[in-house]
């Protein structure tokens, strides 16, 4: 299992919900196509995490497996890249 579906049934579960669920209120037509997700089988387009991220109330950074919050990066670090 991956990050990013580890994390999705996190969520979902964390709130309660059904794949059935998650599925309608991003617009998939088959709840199958959501529980693949879930089991690694297959991936969503970027479409489909940015609506899984905002369903959820989290980043598609954290979706997609950053660990670290951008306000606690280094910002002086990248500027020291030029």
């Amino acid at each position: 299992m991956s990050l990013f579906s580890e994390r999705l049934t996190n969520l979902r579960e964390a709130n309660s919900w059904s794949k059935t669920y998650v599925a309608k209120q991003i617009g998939l037509s088959s709840m199958q196509t959501y529980a693949n997700w879930e089991y690694g089988r297959t991936e969503p387009d970027f479409s489909n995490v940015t609506k899984l991220a905002n369903l959820f109330g989290v980043t598609t950074d954290y979706l997609l497996g950053r660990t670290v919050p951008d306000e606690d990066r280094n910002t002086a670090d990248l500027a020291d890249d030029d």
